[in-house]
């Protein structure tokens, strides 16, 4: 299934993308959709309906973020080995993992605001892991069965705050709107393979980023095994697993997002997602 929200903020509507690319509305079988919906059986039911006889949602209706009541997102850093290197950076002996702030999330289409004062905010097309069920020191054998299904991530990253101010990461990732996601939760059953995946992103155009998951370096069912290890994973989680080559930090000179621009970018089996960036302003 691909199952979306829409509406506009604050008062999305669940909804499911039908074979024909049709937006069905469900919110009169589900109330939304959350991680608890892979927990009581409301998804087997969705899975069941005929959605040919369900009320069609008008294409231009606003698209939300997929899933509702988001407890964390967890990003993973350096995952892909040529980006580590673009970075001037080793691939890590271990997952890094920081934290985005869920306030920072928005719709896949949503505007960017770019911080009053930032000059390097940055964009990083991911794959996203949506949790079904709670993790708790799982196997990696076992770490698929917790996942309810994936979804586009654009880890967008003031690279002043990442990286030039004391401290960690989250300082650089959690701004708000730098969390874009969507514009399906795409469950695990039409995702045929995680790991070849192609995915990609352009700045006004120009594609700077071209990868494909088969290039990460730690692989969704560890990454799920390994964070469980250190904290309990809940339904509705999002796991974010790290970019591949091609951010604007990564350029000689970097390239960075100024406003008027407008980033398009998108996975495999997934859907896009297009936003334009403004600068906040109060």
């Amino acid at each position: 299934m691909k199952l979306l929200r829409v509406g506009n903020v604050g008062q999305e509507k669940p909804a499911i993308l039908d074979n024909d690319g049709v937006i069905r509305d469900i919110s009169a079988h589900v109330a939304d959709i959350d991680g608890d919906i892979f927990n009581d059986g409301t998804a087997e039911k969705l899975a069941a309906l005929d959605l040919s006889i369900l009320p069609v949602v008008d294409s231009s209706v606003r698209i939300g973020q997929p899933i509702a009541r988001v407890g964390k997102f967890i990003c993973v850093g350096l995952n892909y080995a040529d980006h580590a290197a673009e970075s001037g950076m080793a691939v890590p002996s271990e997952p890094v993992l920081f934290m985005k702030a869920t306030s920072s999330l928005i719709g896949p289409n949503d505007t960017v605001l770019l911080p009053p004062k930032s000059e390097k905010s940055d964009w990083e097309v991911e794959l996203g892991v949506i949790i079904g069920k709670e993790a708790r020191y799982v196997s990696e054998e076992d770490a698929l069965d917790y996942v309810a299904g994936y979804c586009v991530v654009n880890d967008l990253s003031e690279r002043e705050y990442q990286i030039e101010k004391e401290g960690q990461w989250c300082k650089g990732k959690g701004c708000d709107t730098f969390g874009p996601i969507g514009p399906y939760l795409v469950t695990t059953d039409e995702v045929k393979d995680y790991n070849e995946l192609g995915l990609w992103l352009e700045v006004n155009g120009e594609r700077v980023q071209d990868g494909n998951t088969r290039t990460m370096v730690y692989k969704v069912p560890f990454l799920v095994s390994y964070i469980s290890q250190f904290m309990s994973l809940q339904p509705g989680d999002i796991i974010s697993t790290g970019t591949p080559p091609g951010v604007g930090f990564g350029f000689n000179p970097p390239k960075y997002l100024k406003e008027g621009d407008v980033m398009k970018l998108g996975i495999d089996g997934l859907g896009t997602q297009e936003q334009n960036v403004e600068r906040f302003k109060k």
